[in-house]
C-alpha cells in the first residue's frame, strides 16, 4: 500500500507466484483488469489478486477452510472479502475445489447482431 492510502496495482512476479501456488488446483485462471487480476475456478469468479493479496470470496466452504482469515474490502467501496494465504499449495487446491460448487456459474453473453 501506498502512504496516504492510495493502492498500488498487483505485480506481475506476485501474479506468477500465485498461480505457481495453485499448481495443484485443476481450472484456475487470472484476468487482467485496472493493475489487478480477477481469480477464476472453473470459469467462475472466485476472487482476485488486490494489492498483493490473495483473496477470495467469503463462501462457507473458504470461511471453514480460511477460519482466522482477515475479511477486508479489495478496494474502497467493494465488498469485503477473505484474504489468503498465497503459500501453502495444498490449502489453495482444497479452497478451489470446495468453493467452486458455491460460486455463480457465468452467463453466457448474448451475442449481438
Amino acid at each position: 500500500r501506498i502512504e496516504g492510502g492510495g493502492m498500488m496495482a498487483t505485480s506481475q512476479s506476485y501474479h506468477d507466484y500465485v498461480l505457481d501456488q495453485f499448481r495443484l488446483a485443476e481450472g484456475i485462471s487470472t484476468r487482467k483488469m485496472m493493475g489487478e487480476y480477477v481469480l477464476y475456478v472453473q470459469g467462475r469468479v472466485m476472487g482476485g489478486l488486490y494489492d498483493d493479496r490473495l483473496m477470495v470470496k467469503p463462501t462457507a466452504a473458504a470461511r471453514a477452510l480460511l477460519p482466522d482469515a482477515p475479511e477486508e474490502p479489495p478496494y474502497p467501496g467493494a465488498k469485503p472479502l477473505l484474504v489468503a494465504p498465497p503459500d501453502d499449495p495444498e490449502l489453495l487446491a482444497a479452497l478451489a475445489e470446495r468453493m467452486t460448487p458455491e460460486l455463480e456459474v457465468p452467463r453466457k453473453k448474448k451475442v449481438r447482431r
